[in-house]
This record gives C-alpha cells, structure tokens and sequence, in this order.
C-alpha cells in the first residue's frame, strides 16, 4: 500500500506528487487524463508580476511565494531531468485601442507601482519602438497607448508536465491512468477509492483534480464551487518570431515562443464540462492576432485547443485537511493562477501534511473555511472575474 495516493494529474497533483516523494513519501497519482489532455497543458503560461507589498492577500502571497519556488524548480528540475521548460522573464506589453482602455491602463499602471511592481506607461510611438511588428495594429487605429509590466513572464506548459512527470517517476512516484468513481469511508478514514478496473488502497489521499474536485469532494460533504471556465488557444506557426514580449489586449493576448509559433488566447467561458473548441472563437481569435500584427503571411494554424479552469468561491484556492477526515486532503480552485502557484500550493500542503511549520498562513486556504453566502461576489472570486472582466473588451 503507497503512503499517499493523489487523484489529479495535472499540474498541481504532479507538483504535489514530486514534493512529497523528494521528503521520503511513497506516492501514487490516479490521473483521468495525460498530457494533452489535461488542463494544465492547455495553459498559455503567462506568470503576472507577483511582488511582496504591504496588504497582501492571501492568494497574492501565495503567488509571489510560487514565483520564486518556480525559479528554482525550474533549474532543478532542468538538472533532473535535462527538460527546459522554457522559464522566460519577457515582459508584458498591454495595449488599449480606446480612452476608456487608456484610463484603465492607467488605473492599472497606479495599482501596479502600489504593489512595488516595475512599470512603463507608453504612447503609441513608444509602444511601436517596444514591438515593431504591431505597425499594422498602429496604423489601422488599434493601438492608442501601452503599459509594460517588466517582470512578467512567460513558460512552457508542456515542457513543465513532461519535467514533472520525469522529476516524479525518477523519485519512485507511480502515475497511472484511473477514473476515480467513489470513495470507501470507514469512520474518520478514508479507507480505498473504486476506479473503472479495480479498487486503491492508500494510508493518506489528496484530491487535486482540477475542475473535478468538487464532485469528488462532495462524497465527503464538501462544497466546493470549483465549475469549469472555459478558455481556447489558437496555436499559429509562424516563419519567424514577430514580438518578444507578451502582448495583452482587454482579455485577449498573444504569446511568441522562440520557436516562431504563436499562442493567441483566450475565452472565459461559463459553459459546463466541454472542452471543446468553437469554430466562430477560433476565427475570433484569429482577428485579434491579424489587427494587432497585420496579414501574417506564411503563417499556418497549427492547433486549436481548450482547457477548463477550476473556479473559486472566494479568490482563494482551498489547500489542506479536508474536515471530518484523519487522512484526506485537498488542494483545487485555482481558477487562472493554477500553474503559477502550483509550486507554492505543493509545499504548502507537503508542510501540512508532514508536519512541518508551514510558510503561509493556511488558514485563508482551508477546505470547510466560511465562505461568502450565495448572491456575493467577493474581489477576485471566480463569478466576479467573469463580470468584472466584460468591461474590459474594449
């Protein structure tokens, strides 16, 4: 029997996974899907500024933890396994095309040096001399202004997953394809988990199971409001790299690998378990990259893809002990910061879970905690980023 068995293989079960078993756990990791199939694959891999500032809040802190875990992971995890995962600091150049869009990017400009963050205002002269290839953007009237965020970065979610897994399974984890379908509890325990082939024995368990967390919770009598959002790529294969920045626009960017191909992304959508992609999104999405670099000849459309973010009742993701239970744990809902803060999520709950003091409060995280009644939508909650963000198509 394995010390500890995580239901979840994507970014934050692997990370978990990989945590553990580097503090001597025996760890196994039940995952609905690989690869390409999970969520965290489907991510663009856009890491925000995550400074230390007066006031922080609690899922803030997590992220700038996270930020600088992932700094050193990413070498670790490089000499483990020879896999660069493509750990970029190429800055993030957001553009408005209206005056409503320019007093929000100086709104955010303000908010940002508030937090300690590196920041440039720019006219659409400057943005030009910062990203030449958006001339086109310019002269069609898309671009009226910019700001700089000049610690944002950029990596590769695929190239993370495959290190993960190499880092996992050369430190004894054992990954498996499994669909969990219902947990045996006896008293305070729980004792084994039924699958499609067969049933799992564990002395410890974490659900980490992204946007399917909360049904599985809910075997245990916790509700966790962890609904899929919604969000499509479109990759562009490009003859050669055009921008070396991140370029945002309103909720739209657009991500250049060194490679030549394009991420141009992305939706949030409300819309249940489909991971499907939609053809009319798709030509969307395609409009964007065309208005913001022009023609883009030579360019191909190389994939199309769509995740499902696990979304939060409160801003916050749920990390720890599940209630009621001596030897099950969680750690979900964390909407669109998952694979920034899937470092710092890791040993969060590797501290809790082996007993260690652990670096953040996890009061803020705990599953069972108050959470706000039904109709509120408290800052940074999953329901009030999906209204707060309508306004910023622009």
């Amino acid at each position: 029997m394995n010390d500890c068995c995580i239901v979840g293989g994507g970014i934050i079960g692997l990370s978990i996974a990989r945590e553990l078993a580097g503090r001597g756990v025996t760890v196994r990791v039940l995952a609905r899907g690989r690869g390409a199939e999970t969520t965290s694959w489907a991510a663009a891999g856009i890491f925000p500024p995550a400074p230390l500032h007066a006031g922080i809040s609690p899922a803030d802190a997590l992220t700038a933890w996270s930020d600088k875990l992932h700094r050193l992971w990413s070498k670790d995890l490089h000499a483990e396994t020879g896999i660069d995962n493509g750990l970029l600091p190429s800055g993030g150049l957001y553009l408005a095309r209206s005056a409503a869009g320019l007093e929000r990017l100086r709104t955010d400009a303000t908010r940002w040096r508030g937090r300690g963050a590196a920041v440039d205002l720019l006219d659409a002269r400057a943005v030009l001399e910062c990203e030449p290839a958006l001339a086109g953007g310019a002269e069609a009237g898309e671009i009226l202004g910019g700001m700089v965020l000049r610690d944002e970065q950029q990596f590769r979610p695929s190239r993370h997953l495959d290190a993960l897994e190499a880092s996992c399974r050369s430190r004894g984890v054992v990954i498996e394809e499994a669909d969990v379908r219902q947990f045996v509890v006896r008293g305070p325990r729980v004792e084994r988990a039924v699958t499609a082939t067969g049933e799992i024995t564990a002395g410890t368990w974490v659900l980490s199971a992204g946007s399917w967390t909360g049904g599985l919770a809910s075997t245990f009598g916790l509700a966790l409001d962890t609904r899929p959002i919604r969000g499509q790529i479109v990759l562009l294969r490009l003859p050669r790299p055009l921008i070396t920045r991140i370029v945002n626009r309103g909720l739209s960017y657009l991500v250049q690998r060194p490679d030549g191909r394009l991420l141009v992304g992305s939706t949030i959508e409300d819309v249940g378990f489909d991971p499907t992609t939609s053809p009319d999104t798709v030509t969307r999405l395609l409009g964007v990259a065309r208005s913001l670099l022009g023609d883009l000849p030579g360019s191909v459309v190389e994939r199309c893809w769509a995740g499902l973010r696990p979304g939060n009742a409160d801003g916050n993701p749920t990390i720890g002990p599940i209630p009621n239970l001596d030897n099950a744990f969680l750690s979900a809902g964390h909407f669109r910061a998952g694979l920034h803060q899937s470092t710092g999520s890791a040993v969060l709950l590797a501290d809790l879970m082996t007993g260690h003091p652990p670096h953040l409060d996890p009061a803020p995280f705990a599953p069972g905690r108050p959470l706000p009644p039904p109709g509120t939508k408290p800052p940074e909650s999953t329901a009030d980023y999906l209204d707060r963000t309508a306004a910023m198509i622009d």
